[in-house]
């Protein structure tokens, strides 16, 4: 369900992309919002849904060497109780429902070879609706991005347009 999003969700939503653990008392005084607004608005973010504040670790940095990309053949009417199981297991980091080829695309990180083929050849035939799959080892990973854009921010209280973060964290994996 898509959220309404205004100007001032915008901004807030750009800057806590750019730093998470940046203060409402520090986020006020950039923009100008009482600290309480800002308050309320990401607490109402947070319970649609349309936001998520989290640390998230560089897989290849802290002992994950195996990512790979996983295209699977569903049962008809079955691609989307696949998405929903696949999406509770603690390799998958990035399950969506497609069109094309495949009727669902799964970003798996795993520890190592072993790993990965245990969750291959034993857990992953288990999931009901699967019919085939193709697999796809990353060998580089050039951008692993968690910041979007938002649309443009409104000035604040300078004049000047707020900088959208960027789409790719420093020190994102070139490996």
């Amino acid at each position: 369900m898509k959220t309404d999003l205004d100007d001032i969700d915008r901004r807030l939503i750009a800057i806590l992309q750019n730093d998470g653990r940046r203060s409402f008392k520090e986020i006020s005084e950039e923009t100008g919002i009482p600290a309480s607004s800002v308050r309320y608005r990401v607490q109402r973010l947070e319970e649609s849904g349309t936001l998520q504040i989290v640390g998230v670790a560089d897989p290849l940095r802290i002992g994950f060497d195996r990512l790979a990309l996983v295209g699977l053949k569903c049962e008809m009417g079955k691609a989307r109780l696949v998405c929903e199981e696949l999406s509770k297991l603690p390799e998958t980091s990035y399950v969506v429902l497609t069109t094309g080829p495949f009727d669902v695309m799964v970003e798996v990180v795993c520890r190592d070879v072993a790993h990965y083929t245990e969750f291959l050849h034993d857990r992953l035939p288990k999931q009901d609706g699967i019919i085939g799959a193709e697999t796809f080892f990353v060998l580089e990973a050039y951008k692993l991005a968690y910041g979007w854009g938002v649309g443009d921010a409104p000035a604040d209280s300078t004049g000047d347009a707020g900088d959208e973060p960027s789409a790719e964290p420093e020190g994102a994996p070139t490996t």
